[in-house]
């Protein structure tokens, strides 16, 4: 099913602050939480699309790439990852942004759903920087490395734990959180803060894994297979979720950013779909017509030359620039070629060259200026003079 524009889903303008977009959200996520709307499949969807659209729209860089390439630029099409795998976890954990550090049913009294969950430590997230030809960016490509970073400790399993055993953290009771109370003039207030024993993950280990040391994560490498779509932009930044370094204690791996640089063209210039060739035409074939050999990503064509072509005059020929980045190969249609023509004046002539443009220069029709053409109306005009 095609997505929904984010701005549309919280039903805000593209020119919305921050403080609209969080309101918006606020009372997206009180109308569809799934305590208050139980076994309702669709309420639990709009829950789930208003927290994708809040997540991307309130970080101004993702934000950005959204309103320039669309769900494309954030991982909503083409399979760049990013908020389409957001979980319930990831939209509970939002709900401290919202609501001021509390959990949701804690601030709405409507159950605890998101007020104390366990977390899982989070792996940090990588970045690449790929170079693709213009050729790569018209049928897309696939690019394979070698990336250095954190793995699951094969010893351990990933747990962290000699043994594979933990215990319940004592802090916290396995919640992940503890809850403080504190006396201000408004009253007693309770604030609800991540517990700082066991990081939020509920548990401890006491026989920690000698290989990692307990964080259940070593030094380790990774072939990474990159998928780069057709028609990507030169600073387009494509996400790889859970490729990049693996999270303590089997937590959640973190993502590859890559960050796209187009190498430029010997002879094709970009501009956004549409490609750019200039061509010198010599001075006979511009005047007498004829046919110019014109480059292309998918191989040299011959173009047809009209006689009396001015310097100046743009060919197109369509179809053959590059794809948006949302389509797939030529089903969208793809930008023009523009030929740009030009007209070589020759510096140096021989004699026989020179007296053959000499005994042009005093022709009628090569001298500048355009002639009135004979019409009708000019030879009816003409027998009144």
């Amino acid at each position: 099913m095609e997505k929904r524009d984010y701005y549309e889903v919280l039903g805000i303008s593209k020119t919305a602050s921050e403080a609209e977009i969080k309101n918006a959200y606020k009372k997206m996520a009180i109308k569809y939480h799934p305590d208050r709307n139980p076994g309702d499949k669709e309420a639990e969807e709009k829950f789930k699309e208003a927290a994708e659209a809040y997540d991307v729209l309130r970080d101004p860089e993702k934000r950005q790439r959204y309103d320039q390439f669309g769900h494309a630029g954030v991982g909503g099409a083409g399979g760049f990852g990013g908020g389409a795998s957001m979980n319930m976890e990831d939209i509970f954990s939002m709900f401290g942004d919202i609501f001021g550090g509390h959990g949701f049913g804690s601030a709405f009294g409507f159950g605890s759903t998101g007020g104390g969950r366990q977390q899982k430590f989070q792996g940090a997230d990588l970045r690449l920087r790929v170079k693709v030809t213009l050729n790569e960016v018209l049928t897309g490509t696939t690019k394979k490395f070698k990336v250095k970073k954190k793995v699951p400790c094969t010893q351990c399993n990933g747990t962290g734990s000699e043994d594979g055993k933990v215990e319940t953290c004592t802090q916290c009771k396995g919640m992940g959180y503890v809850v403080r109370s504190v006396n201000t003039m408004l009253g007693r207030m309770q604030t609800q803060t991540t517990c700082p024993a066991c990081g939020g993950v509920g548990h401890t280990i006491k026989n920690k894994c000698r290989a990692c040391g307990g964080d259940g994560i070593v030094n380790g490498e990774e072939v990474i297979e990159v998928k780069i779509p057709a028609g990507v932009m030169d600073g387009m930044v494509l996400n790889i979720e859970g490729k990049g370094h693996a999270g303590k204690q089997n937590g959640v791996p973190g993502d590859i950013q890559v960050y796209i640089e187009v190498e430029p063209h010997p002879e094709l210039t970009r501009d956004n779909n549409n490609l750019i060739y200039s061509l010198l035409l010599d001075v006979p074939t511009a005047v007498l017509g004829g046919t110019a050999e014109v480059p292309t990503l998918d191989g040299k064509v011959r173009i047809k030359i009209e006689p009396g072509t001015q310097p100046g005059k743009v060919m197109r020929l369509r179809g053959k620039g590059l794809p948006t980045v949302q389509g797939y190969g030529y089903a969208y249609g793809n930008g023009d070629l523009i030929v740009n023509i030009g007209v070589y004046i020759p510096e140096n002539l021989n004699k026989e060259e020179r007296d053959a443009f000499e005994k042009l220069r005093t022709s009628e029709n090569v001298q500048p200026g355009k002639k009135e053409k004979e019409t009708f109306f000019n030879r009816f005009k003409k027998m009144f003079d």
